[in-house]
């Protein structure tokens, strides 16, 4: 899952959202500079990240990318996720969509200066883009998977996984809301 799903899985903790959110750009413990709440945050993140990895069900949703993408099967169902959960959201969340986004962009803008440096260049073009609210259009998801291939290493071709997220709309869709159902009792026990 991407940004939208660690936020939303936070549960309005702030300090659990900070660490959500920069956790990927914390490698591996150089968090002693966080305070506690952070740190939890950052290993929730991961927490997270093998749970969806390890899952039957996003195995599944993986797998009919694979022969296309490859390695990067398992980002684009992340991405394809946030996708569903935004779509979806008044079925997940009390507040609206954009109140929730501006919430996040608030907090992470609050906190800017303790950020890490790639989490503080990010977040001017995340709000900027609002791509926590735009997760919820097709064209936002291939905003987010055209500016992603074009950081990647490798030919990744991501900028073309919407051609299956339509072709195989439904079934991602279903994928998802069993995932997602299992995700939000896993982590509504453990935080």
């Amino acid at each position: 899952m991407n940004f939208l799903a660690h936020q939303y899985l936070s549960k309005h903790e702030e300090e659990l959202m900070i660490g959500n959110f920069i956790a990927d750009a914390v490698k591996g413990k150089n968090f002693e500079a966080f305070s506690p709440g952070v740190i939890q945050g950052i290993k929730m993140h991961r927490e997270i990240d093998a749970f969806t990895d390890k899952h039957h069900i996003t195995k599944i949703s993986a797998a009919r990318l694979m022969p296309r993408y490859k390695k990067y099967a398992g980002v684009i169902i992340d991405v394809f996720y946030d996708h569903f959960l935004a779509a979806n959201w008044n079925h997940y969340h009390h507040e609206s969509l954009a109140d929730f986004a501006d919430k996040v962009y608030q907090l992470m803008h609050q906190h800017l200066p303790s950020l890490p440096a790639k989490t503080q260049y990010m977040l001017p073009y995340m709000i900027q883009h609002n791509w926590l609210l735009n997760y919820s259009k097709i064209e936002g998801i291939q905003s987010t998977l055209t500016g992603m291939a074009s950081r990647t290493s490798f030919v990744s071709n991501m900028q073309f996984a919407t051609e299956e997220l339509e072709l195989h709309y439904q079934d991602f869709d279903q994928e998802f809301k069993l995932f997602f159902e299992d995700a939000r009792k896993h982590f509504g026990d453990l935080y």
